[in-house]
């Protein structure tokens, strides 16, 4: 990776005063703003773990305000200084450099002026782009990912990287919708997911969301959609299940504490089923053939492994069924699946999204702090011993509701012979179990 400060910027800090930030470009592109103390406090560590012999001059503090002149010299100096940390083997793949870099990548928030208490209610997705201008969700981005390495790598315009909001209980929309940047996120995600169809609005619904967004009136406009079937799920590709028989074609939607169903039975009926999180014990990824590289001579662009995700749900009070969703977005599944988990577990404790963030940029989510709601999950042994660990959830269990919906894809409630007729079951506990 080639490392430049093209240009610098004078912006206000915290307590109004003014300071230089200096533009770190990976590879052409902005990857971060940082201020020339936090370039110093990354020189002192790398000197501190590596030895003043090993980590190259950086540029001496000033006592007075720098010069125009003054900051251009800095700033070519601060180039070359972080051109030869990423030369240096040592340096470069060193987990102080490299950690830097994660922490300082704000860029994305910085030019939409999101405030920091916002930060964590938003991630990045790196999504697939179709030719008909809708998208296909590949995997959300971790929070030690390089979104430019991230996209470029993969040599394909077809691949994006869009903002989102990474919550699902749409009473947080309400943190957001208290800030004007949050707000017009919040407002664009909901107008692109009523244009792509994953949020269902009649015809009165939509005349009156028109009115609304002529009027812009956003935050009236969000508090409709919060009304509307689907607000706040992500929507995958079409697949296929085996519940409730093998081999059906679904449509799967996560949100709402839920996977949403909507399968094409054999006979060509569509019916639809939900599966709460809290109903799941475990979990898992699987794959048919080894997660490694193929042959020397097959084809770098053919994907030849199948994945699958499979939950243990419990059916009814002393039932418990496996339920497995062969996707290419198995991967994708399972950490919406995790973040519900996650987001459950912080809000019984008490916590809140901001702190949850918090914790997460001060070091990795505390298992302590997930012990109040339910014990971080555990590792256990599959009951097939080729297949992966599992991830097991033990909460409080609610209700599941099974319904079914005609071709015209207007739900409607048929009782309790709806997928191999499982009943709704309310006010299960652990006890239960």
């Amino acid at each position: 990776m080639h490392f430049s400060i093209p240009e610098t910027e004078t912006r206000a800090g915290d307590g109004g005063a003014a300071y230089v930030a200096y533009n770190i470009h990976v590879n052409g592109v902005l990857h971060c703003r940082v201020r020339y103390s936090q370039l110093l406090g990354l020189h002192e560590q790398l000197r501190k773990e590596y030895g003043a012999n090993v980590v190259p001059a950086f540029p001496p503090k000033k006592i007075f305000t720098l010069t125009p002149a003054e900051v251009e010299q800095r700033r070519e100096q601060l180039e070359k200084y972080m051109q030869a940390v990423r030369q240096d083997p040592t340096l470069g793949g060193s987990e102080t450099f490299n950690s830097f870099l994660r922490k300082a990548q704000q860029a994305v928030a910085s030019k939409l002026d999101l405030p920091d208490d916002l930060v964590g209610y938003f991630s990045l997705f790196l999504v697939r782009e179709t030719k008909d201008g809708a998208f296909s969700f590949v995997r959300k981005l971790q929070e030690f990912e390089l979104p430019y390495v991230s996209v470029t790598s993969l040599h394909n315009p077809e691949f994006r990287i869009i903002l989102r909001k990474s919550y699902w209980d749409s009473s947080y929309d309400d943190d957001v919708m208290e800030h004007r940047v949050g707000l017009n996120l919040l407002y664009a995600q909901t107008v692109s997911d009523i244009e792509h169809g994953w949020i269902l609005v009649n015809k009165e619904q939509h005349r009156q969301l028109k009115s609304l967004q002529e009027k812009v009136s956003k935050k009236e406009f969000i508090r409709l959609a919060q009304t509307l079937k689907y607000y706040g799920y992500l929507k995958f590709d079409p697949c296929v299940t085996d519940f409730p028989e093998k081999g059906c074609h679904v449509v799967v939607s996560a949100g709402n504490n839920e996977l949403n169903f909507q399968v094409r039975l054999p006979n060509e009926q569509i019916k639809e089923g939900s599966f709460k999180v809290t109903r799941m014990r475990c979990w898992r990824v699987t794959s048919s053939v080894p997660m490694s590289n193929g042959p020397s001579g097959s084809s770098p662009g053919k994907s030849e492994v199948k994945l699958e995700l499979a939950f243990e749900y419990l059916m009814s009070k002393d039932r418990l069924q496996w339920v497995t969703i062969t996707s290419p977005q198995a991967i994708m599944l399972s950490i919406c699946l995790q973040s519900m988990v996650d987001e459950l577990m912080v809000k019984k404790s008490g916590g809140s999204i901001r702190k949850m963030f918090r914790r997460r940029m001060n070091g990795a989510l505390r298992r302590s702090d997930s012990q109040q709601a339910v014990k971080s999950p555990p590792l256990l042994d599959s009951p097939d011993a080729s297949r992966e660990p599992m991830a097991k959830l033990s909460s409080k269990l609610t209700s599941v509701s099974l319904r079914g919906i005609s071709h015209s894809s207007s739900a409607n409630d048929v009782g309790a012979n709806d997928f191999h007729g499982n009943y709704a079951f309310e006010g299960i506990g652990d006890e239960d179990l």
